[in-house]
């Protein structure tokens, strides 16, 4: 059964502080990947619309774990799974037969509000070290997951446009 369409996303804060801005910025670019999958069946969410495979429930799955890595185990210091192993690193990417439409979606809106209450309780000034000597702080990976998000939804537009002529958030 398809998703059904959210509500048209918040517009983002432009006149807030820094920090409602930003996270604001997020959420929004959020929203609008829930608003691409929705009210498509399985077969469309499933169809591989690049020489490598890409679909939009993939795309979905994978910024799920983009979410989970970034805030969880990096930011947090979670140890955390993943369905990648060496011997397939792209699992991530890849709409399982098994996994339906409402659980990826749902592991995806579940990934975000885990990231959500992360940030909540830091400060943007606040420091990781990750992979032993890079430094990182909470605003530069809320930073980084606004561009990630975005660049992202660039492939689900033209995608969503292919399968149905949808456009626009």
């Amino acid at each position: 059964m398809p998703l059904a369409m959210p509500e048209q996303p918040a517009r983002t804060d432009d006149v807030g502080d820094e920090r409602a801005t930003l996270t604001s910025y997020l959420d929004h670019q959020r929203a609008v990947m829930l608003r691409k999958v929705a009210e498509l069946d399985d077969d469309a969410l499933r169809r591989s619309m690049t020489p490598s495979g890409l679909t939009l429930l993939g795309m979905l799955k994978h910024l799920a774990f983009v979410e989970r890595y970034w805030f969880q185990e990096v930011f947090a210091g979670r140890s955390v799974d993943y369905p990648w192993t060496d011997e397939d690193p792209d699992a991530d990417w890849r709409a399982e037969p098994g996994e339906s439409v409402e659980e990826i979606a749902a592991l995806y809106r579940g990934e975000c509000a885990i990231a959500r209450e992360i940030t909540a309780a830091a400060s943007f000034d606040d420091i990781v070290t990750f992979r032993e000597d890079r430094r990182i702080t909470l605003r530069a990976i809320v930073v980084h997951m606004i561009e990630e998000t975005a660049r992202h939804l660039g492939h689900a537009d033209i995608m969503r446009e292919a399968i149905d002529g949808g456009t626009g958030n």
